[in-house]
């Protein structure tokens, strides 16, 4: 798809969504209720500049006035717009549930193997994450990441996604915690609305008694790997086989961790000044990764 077209469906697609629940979550406290410059056009140029690989909202308001200047003939100063963006990051979330809504996912509940894991959003990291202050007194706080062997100021993002056939899998929910916040507490409060099916994560989320009240109460096959006992030195054979095939059923999710990384830059978030651009950031990236993943499925 060429760059108008995709620029096109964006816009087509945020002023649909912004004329039903979108606007309720951008309520104007102030008489311009009715700028030149729309709620929708910020939201377009933003998410079309991160699929377009901008990295930063500067690099995002320049291009657009160096190539779109005709399409956006009100577009403001990068100060102007990046006030703008920020007022409108309790947007993000609700925008997220609606890009989702766009990929295509065809399992039904008893066939599906979902997925969950998180993946660290970093506002600062090794030495600096201690001395890191953006929004720690609203959300952010020091957390550790196992896969880089780092401790990192931020938060995480958690995902639980549905396995797809020779395709990325498809978030069926996400969210944002502290990055101090465990894995499986964040998992909790998702449980409830799983049923059927087969659930895999990775020994964060190792939990007998709950294992076994989901597979009771909502047919929920909760597979982890095989943790070791205190004092025990090395798996069984048959511990170590089980544990590598729930490895192999959950690296989907990992690749799909990779992919937004790789085309939006969620993770390096060492630019945010506030909580309300942490919130832009890490919403705004997701849902311009699951629109881009829309429009290629």
């Amino acid at each position: 798809m060429d760059t108008a077209s995709t620029l096109v469906r964006i816009y087509l697609f945020i002023c649909r969504r912004y004329r039903g629940r979108l606007q309720a979550m951008a309520q104007r406290q102030s008489n311009n209720a009715d700028p030149a410059f729309t709620d929708e056009e910020v939201l377009t140029i933003y998410v079309f500049g991160l699929i377009k690989k901008r990295s930063s909202i500067s690099e995002i308001h320049e291009y657009i006035r160096d190539h779109f200047s005709e399409w956006f003939p009100d577009l403001p100063s990068y100060q102007s717009y990046n006030r703008r963006l920020n007022r409108l990051s309790a947007v993000f979330a609700p925008l997220v549930e609606e890009a989702l809504s766009e990929v295509r996912c065809t399992q039904t509940r008893k066939e599906a193997i979902r997925i969950a894991d998180s993946m660290p959003i970093m506002l600062a990291k090794g030495q600096r994450a201690s001395q890191a202050k953006v929004a720690s007194e609203r959300f952010a706080s020091v957390g550790y990441c196992s896969s880089k062997d780092t401790f990192f100021h931020g938060v995480k993002l958690h995902l639980v996604v549905e396995r797809r056939s020779e395709n990325l899998p498809v978030p069926k929910r996400a969210g944002l915690t502290p990055g101090s916040e465990n894995d499986l507490r964040a998992l909790r409060r998702v449980l409830p609305t799983i049923e059927g099916g087969v659930l895999c994560g990775d020994k964060a989320y190792c939990d007998g008694p709950l294992k076994e009240r989901l597979a009771a109460d909502q047919d929920l096959d909760l597979l982890t790997p095989i943790k070791k006992n205190k004092g025990q030195e090395t798996l069984s054979a048959a511990g170590k086989l089980y544990s590598e095939a729930v490895s192999r059923m959950r690296q989907p999710i990992e690749s799909l961790f990779s992919w937004i990384n790789e085309k939006t830059g969620i993770q390096r978030a060492s630019k945010v000044r506030s909580y309300q651009g942490l919130l832009v950031h890490a919403f705004g990236r997701l849902a311009a990764a699951m629109l881009l993943l829309a429009l290629n499925s």
